[in-house]
């Protein structure tokens, strides 16, 4: 039996991050400390320029230690209104953006106050669009030592570090995008990129990744 990934929360999480969920089971962590630049208030698209890093603002002062649960979306800036437009302009063409439009404008026009919420709601329906049934349970306090049943991957799946195929289990499967005649297929992007671009067949490509 495949170990359970045990994962940070993710804002529109890579491709990488659903293939995991694919074994029909995740652990979230709740209670790691809250960092910046990593794919809990980030996430890639591949826009007409290449690929865009869309960040989500966060209440967080610097040096200060809070938990991932207790991070608050922050809204002094139109973040919502600018995150839309940029996946409207990067997937309009896509093949099943008008399909699945409706389904993920309201992340981006209801207002949300907790980040760990927002990306818990929207993993959730994203699983739901893309047909993977799994169980997600989260820690009840910081895992600091993983039982051997568990893949720890909470600092594996990062922006700023090319994924680990030997520990990760996962291989790279290229699909058709969006301006990729232009700037050749890119690895790793959101899982949105995939859903507009592969619709029904996004969880063929996810269970191809992870064998």
């Amino acid at each position: 039996m495949s170990k359970t990934p045990l994962l940070c929360q993710t804002s529109f999480g890579p491709v990488d991050y659903f293939a995991q969920l694919t074994v029909g089971r995740a652990i979230i962590e709740k209670h790691a400390h809250y960092s910046r630049q990593t794919f809990r208030n980030r996430y890639s698209i591949m826009a007409a320029n290449g690929s865009l890093s869309l960040t989500i603002p966060v209440e967080k002062k610097k040096n200060q230690k809070i938990e991932d649960k207790d991070v608050k979306i922050a809204c002094h800036t139109p973040w919502q209104h600018n995150h839309w437009q940029s996946l409207v302009s990067a997937y309009n063409s896509s093949p099943f953006f008008q399909f699945y439009c409706d389904e993920i404008k309201p992340f981006f026009a209801k207002k949300h106050n907790w980040l760990f919420d927002f990306n818990l709601k929207s993993t959730e329906l994203l699983c739901e669009l893309i047909g993977i049934d799994v169980d997600i349970t989260f820690t009840e306090e910081y895992l600091h030592n993983s039982a051997a049943d568990i893949l720890d991957l909470r600092e594996v799946i990062h922006p700023r570090k090319q994924p680990d195929e030997a520990l990760t289990g996962l291989t790279t499967i290229p699909y058709k995008q969006v301006f990729d005649e232009r700037h050749g297929f890119q690895p790793h992007l959101s899982i949105l990129d995939l859903l507009f671009n592969k619709g029904p067949e996004a969880i063929l490509v996810l269970e191809a990744m992870k064998g």
